[in-house]
């Protein structure tokens, strides 16, 4: 790889790093996972960019690798261990249920609760969801129909509505 592409590759990355760690803070809750994830993600990235084909959006194609080796990296991990992880609420930004809002602390924890239960795709679909991506770029990055992102989604606002 040339130097202006290494160069081109370094200012991507940092401009939308902030997909990185959201997929990171999706499927890895240890700090330790975390990093793992986050230099794993870095390095797939890095050794596809070359394939990278510029008439594509740049979040989409990182998006794609992203989740694919996350959930990768979650597959392996069950293999070995056998057992989930359950969310662990104090790495993460909740609000305070002693402040004046406690009803939607409450409703933030069961949601994380939600989202941690929820299997690979359909965690995968909800982050990119609530990050406001089309049903098109989620299905350019999860390779699956439209209609499919529409259905499954619709069926996660449904779940969501009556287990929350």
């Amino acid at each position: 790889m040339t130097a202006d592409a290494r160069q081109v590759f370094g200012e991507l990355l940092e401009r939308h790093r902030r997909i990185v760690f959201k997929v990171v803070n999706t499927y890895a809750w240890h700090p330790a996972d975390r990093d793992e994830l986050a230099q794993e993600i870095a390095t797939q990235l890095w050794r596809a960019y070359p394939q990278y084909d510029p008439v594509r959006p740049f979040t989409t194609w990182m998006y794609r690798i992203a989740l694919n080796v996350a959930i990768s990296q979650v597959r392996s991990s069950v293999h070995h261990d056998r057992h989930s992880v359950p969310l662990d609420e104090t790495l993460h930004d909740l609000a305070d249920e002693r402040g004046s809002d406690h009803e939607s602390g409450q409703r933030v924890r069961a949601l994380h609760r939600f989202i941690a239960q929820l299997d690979k795709l359909n965690r995968a679909l909800l982050l990119l969801y609530l990050e406001d991506h089309s049903y098109r770029e989620i299905a350019d990055i999860l390779g699956i129909s439209e209609t499919n992102v529409a259905t499954k989604i619709s069926r996660l606002k449904q779940r969501i509505r009556s287990e929350i």
